[in-house]
């Protein structure tokens, strides 16, 4: 996650710091994205060591660790004043935004970006989506990512209280051009104000 980031750390330098949590689940066999270096990691998974964003998955495994785990960053490494998640990342901070909007104390955030998010299929999911959540957002949404859809990413938002839809012309990836920098920034100006105004 660290290095799909890089362009938007360079677009809140003074602004915002980022800071990244790894998944607590390694995803067996690799995949592409496999250096050797920094293995791909999950938050759950959908099947026995797989995970597809548009399954139905019945026994959903690694959640309640996945939560917890950003329970504790929060706890060591914060306080935070939000959440930045990327796919399956931004799906699991749209359920820490749940929680958070129903008052649980693990998770003292005011807000989250997500991108390329998506809500989970499963079943063992569903409260999560349940009441609509309070706790401001702002969706991030690839027109043409092909890794999650952008009607699934719009349909997350569809589970917040006055979501702010961010759309642009690309694939799965968190873009910062110039256009989403302002975008950014105009988002995090509710929450964090610059210090030179």
């Amino acid at each position: 996650f660290r290095q799909r980031t890089g362009a938007l750390r360079k677009a809140l330098r003074g602004r915002a710091e980022l800071v990244a949590v790894n998944a607590p689940h390694p995803v067996p066999g690799g995949g592409e994205e496999d250096d050797g270096d920094d293995p791909p990691r999950g938050w759950w998974f959908s099947g026995p060591g797989t995970f597809e964003a548009g399954e139905v998955a019945e026994a959903p495994a690694g959640l309640e660790e996945s939560l917890s785990a950003v329970a504790a960053a929060l706890a060591e490494h914060g306080p935070f004043d939000g959440l930045l998640g990327f796919s399956q990342g931004a799906a699991l901070a749209a359920m820490v935004c749940a929680l958070r909007a129903r008052g649980d104390p693990r998770f003292p955030v005011a807000f989250a970006i997500l991108v390329a998010g998506f809500a989970s299929r499963s079943p063992a999911h569903g409260h999560f989506y349940r009441e609509p959540i309070a706790l401001p957002t702002l969706h991030v949404v690839g027109d043409a990512d092909a890794v999650i859809a952008a009607p699934l990413s719009r349909e997350l938002a569809q589970h917040f209280v006055e979501p702010v839809v961010l759309t642009h012309p690309g694939g799965h990836f968190v873009p910062a051009a110039a256009p989403q920098k302002k975008a950014y920034l105009d988002f995090l100006d509710r929450f964090c104000p610059r210090q030179d105004q």
